[in-house]
């Protein structure tokens, strides 16, 4: 993933950036990803992803994660993204005791396969969720993930949902401060 570096932009008077009232957007390398998160969480980079806290660690009770690699430009339509995910939930190391369905997405500009595994966390003892999404577009691989106490989902689960909604993957931004160019 390499450094990352925070910049905050003064946007221009007619700028195109659009966010769901209530969120701010994250955008990383200029458009390789994108996605609108709550306004009021904490956004700090970790050595491999951005991750993105609903109150000041260590006392958050969700934290959400985004990273992505890119891509070789070929046919990846023989690589399923589902089963990608099955590999990468069989290597988690956590208690865990049910993984869901795969949930498939498919836009015209991504593709997306999500699930969510219950486990029950050890130094707590308190029975939490983790949602993985692996996606691809735009020769552009977001690993999504989220972590969330069981009795906090009716809060939560809608982020997860806002964040898939609004995610774009290799929508160049030549000027940040104007935000996309609207064709």
């Amino acid at each position: 993933m390499g450094t990352w570096d925070k910049e905050e932009l003064k946007l221009a008077e007619k700028h195109s950036w659009k966010a769901k009232p209530g969120h701010r957007i994250f955008v990383a390398d200029r458009g390789a990803v994108r996605i609108d998160y709550p306004q009021d969480w904490v956004c700090l980079p970790d050595d491999d992803s951005i991750k993105f806290h609903d109150k000041q660690p260590p006392d958050d009770d969700c934290r959400l994660a985004v990273s992505y690699i890119r891509l070789p430009p070929i046919d990846w339509s023989g690589l399923l993204l589902s089963d990608l995910l099955k590999t990468a939930m069989k290597a988690d190391e956590r208690p865990i005791y049910h993984i869901s369905k795969i949930y498939l997405v498919k836009r015209p500009d991504l593709e997306l396969a999500w699930a969510e595994m219950s486990f029950v966390d050890p130094p707590e003892q308190r029975d939490a969720r983790a949602r993985i999404c692996l996606g691809r577009g735009s020769n552009i691989q977001p690993l999504i993930t989220m972590e969330f106490w069981e009795d906090d989902r009716a809060r939560f689960a809608p982020v997860w949902d806002d964040v898939l909604a609004s995610l774009q993957l290799g929508v160049y931004i030549e000027d940040p401060t104007r935000g996309p160019t609207i064709q």
